[in-house]
């Protein structure tokens, strides 16, 4: 799953709720609300919360938050409505059926600031701090007066807060379960790549196996004797093949100069005297192209028989792997599009070069 993905998942779990807490206003605002508005003020207020509920569904049933450049001034307005609304309201039915705006704000609340849980509980407070303020205006000295607008404001206002940090919770738990499918996706495409890999890399060798096998079967039937200088020399090659191979898998910085190394090592290791020249600096050679760029060096080794001398030599538009031995000469790998080959004979000594260019001349 894409990080764009992610965030359209999660976000729309905010959508829904904005979407219900649009709904529960819609519906309360006029079903509750208007059959107990008798005032100019009243109507003012009623109309003005009707508006910021109409203005918060241009976003909201697109399932996108209100902005905040549009929704704090909403909130202004709101705070205002109910505090026109509340002043309206006579002391003695202060949070009675006819004090109508407390409730129905705190919702016109949460729809403009749901995503803002902050600036939600602030604009909360607000609310009953200047409905408070009316509460105050009374004086109010019957302590189950005071009981009852006390237990009004917290079943309110402790109702909404838990809608805010329910949505809240919920929001951070989807986020928390859409980043752990993200990464089981992430892990499951790196095991699938890596399945893959070691897939075409047994592909790989067992394609450049094919010369090895045949020749280990023959000895293991006796149908080529270990004995032989021919078989021995066709166990060099092939041991120098694979020796290349294994190279050619290896993360190294010039893969060119590593694999003809590793064949250098291998003649080595038979006794030959090796002088290994490289000159220019690495330049990126596709596998394909190594592998054509090697393969005479790899003839010229095993037929060497005391000392070889091997250059690699680099330039902006073009590679060589050059080789003298003092070798029979033999058959030499053939020109191919990509990379010529040439062969020569001087005197005792073997000559083969291998050319690549990058770029058509």
């Amino acid at each position: 799953m894409t990080d764009l993905a992610r965030l359209d998942g999660t976000d729309r779990v905010l959508g829904i709720v904005r979407l219900a807490l649009l709904v529960v206003v819609a519906a309360i605002q006029p079903a509750l609300s208007l059959p107990v508005v008798d005032s100019t003020a009243g109507w003012a207020a009623f109309g003005a919360l009707a508006g910021v509920t109409v203005t918060a569904a241009c976003w909201v049933v697109r399932g996108r938050p209100v902005p905040l450049p549009v929704a704090v001034p909403l909130a202004v307005v709101v705070l205002a409505a109910s505090t026109v609304a509340t002043w309206e309201v006579p002391p003695d039915e202060l949070f009675g059926g006819r004090h109508w705006s407390f409730g129905l704000a705190g919702w016109h609340l949460l729809v403009l600031l749901v995503d803002r849980a902050a600036l939600a509980a602030t604009a909360l407070g607000a609310l009953v701090v200047l409905t408070l303020a009316r509460v105050a205006t009374t004086a109010p000295t019957d302590r189950g007066e005071i009981g009852r607008v006390a237990i009004v404001v917290l079943s309110v206002i402790s109702f909404q807060l838990a809608t805010l940090a329910l949505t809240r919770l919920v929001h951070r738990r989807a986020r928390q379960a859409a980043e752990a499918a993200a990464e089981r996706d992430r892990q499951a495409q790196r095991k699938a790549l890596a399945e893959q890999q070691e897939a075409d890399q047994r592909i790989r060798f067992a394609g450049q196996l094919g010369a090895t096998l045949p020749l280990l079967a023959a000895m293991a039937d006796r149908t080529l004797d270990p004995r032989d200088d021919t078989t021995r020399q066709r166990c060099v090659l092939a041991a120098t093949q694979l020796r290349r191979l294994f190279a050619e898998n290896d993360d190294v910085p010039d893969p060119l100069v590593h694999e003809v190394s590793a064949c250098v090592d291998l003649a080595e290791r038979r006794g030959l005297t090796v002088a290994l020249a490289v000159s220019g600096e690495p330049t990126p050679v596709p596998t394909e192209v190594r592998r054509e760029l090697t393969a005479p060096l790899v003839t010229a080794l095993v037929a060497a028989r005391t000392q070889a001398r091997v250059s690699v030599l680099r330039t902006g538009e073009e590679v060589r792997v050059a080789v003298i031995t003092d070798g029979e000469p033999g058959e030499a790998p053939a020109s191919s599009p990509r990379v010529g080959v040439e062969c020569h004979t001087l005197g005792a000594r073997l000559w083969m070069e291998a050319k690549w260019r990058s770029e058509p001349s």
